[in-house]
């Protein structure tokens, strides 16, 4: 893999980490950023998978199949240690359509459209105005169906909220397809511009959830958070062949935190309460972090194991099937 991408996705983890270190920092303010953190995700998987080669059914199950089994893993567990409770219509959305963990929930649906886009020629070639069309959806749609009262654009359980994440997965495959655009191209101007739609949106995002009567024009906040997503990859892309000349262990700590978001993830939600009831800062911070990346790095392992099992079983049934026809 292209080791910026490797870099925004290990990122992507410790910004969306943070946001949910509620009760862990002296002030809940620097707990702050999981939006940014979800769109540098979903962009990377954009980039990631826009050749797509084979079947739906084959290309889809192979990302199911990399999702679920840690997702059962981590709902049992916390079931079984009292962490979390599941009424008897619960158990569809924890193990089948995974709404508890909003950002499973938002790419297992989002796959499905990103795959024809992707495997459409005409549609790939032309993903800019692709993401133009759903930009315009997105705008319709905020004019005519959502509330205007409050601040609430970046509620991640809403269904509104994957508009951006499509956008993402959108400009990640554009950054893919041109990638020889972008590569090792680095300006200072594209990091003066980072760092100035950094303070665009999350200056917005205070100021909307501030004042009320200028809620209407929320919008204006997301806006800012893609020109902001599209300067973070155009900068990292621009220093990619720098990143690569890391010192090793440092390379071996990125590598290590990519190989392990969606765990990274899916593990520290039911543990921040613990450590921010029973410690206090920076104690509850280095040791909630430190059970954090054990707990994903034991889950990997787990579903690691399972996933193979699984492949060696059904390539041995398919053997089967194969000699008994003959």
């Amino acid at each position: 893999m292209i080791f910026f991408v490797t870099v925004l996705r290990a990122l992507a983890a410790m910004i969306i980490t943070n946001s949910h270190y509620v009760g862990i920092y002296p002030t809940d303010l620097i707990a702050n950023g999981g939006l940014l953190g979800d769109v540098i995700f979903f962009a990377v998987s954009g980039f990631c998978l826009c050749n797509v080669k084979q079947g739906f059914p084959t290309w889809y199950a192979k990302r199911v199949t990399r999702i679920y089994p840690q997702v059962i893993l981590i709902t049992l567990f916390y079931l079984f240690v009292g962490i979390i409770s599941v009424d008897s219509k619960g158990w569809l959305y924890f193990l089948v359509y995974p709404t508890n963990y909003h950002f499973v929930a938002s790419i297992i649906l989002l796959y499905i459209p990103f795959y024809f886009i992707m495997k459409l020629d005409k549609l790939k070639q032309n993903v800019h105005f692709v993401f133009l069309g759903v930009l315009l959806a997105q705008m319709l749609v905020y004019v005519f169906l959502v509330d205007k009262t409050s601040y609430n654009i970046d509620t991640v359980r809403a269904p509104f909220i994957r508009f951006i994440f499509a956008e993402a997965m959108l400009l990640g495959a554009y950054f893919r397809i041109n990638l020889d655009r972008f590569k090792d191209k680095n300006r200072l101007i594209n990091w003066l511009l980072l760092v100035f739609f950094a303070g665009v949106y999350f200056v917005s995002k205070i100021a909307f959830s501030k004042w009320q009567s200028i809620s209407r024009f929320q919008l204006a906040n997301q806006a800012a958070l893609l020109v902001l997503l599209y300067f973070v990859f155009r900068c990292f892309a621009g220093i990619d062949s720098r990143l690569e000349r890391l010192p090793k262990p440092v390379k071996k700590i990125i590598e290590f935190i990519s190989e392990i978001t969606l765990e990274i993830y899916l593990v520290q939600i039911g543990i921040i309460p613990f450590f921010a009831e029973r410690f206090r800062f920076p104690v509850n911070w280095v040791l909630l972090t430190a059970t954090i990346i054990a707990g994903a790095f034991v889950l990997h392992g787990a579903a690691k194991l399972i996933t193979s099992g699984a492949e060696k079983l059904s390539g041995k049934i398919i053997k089967k099937e194969k000699k008994t026809e003959e």
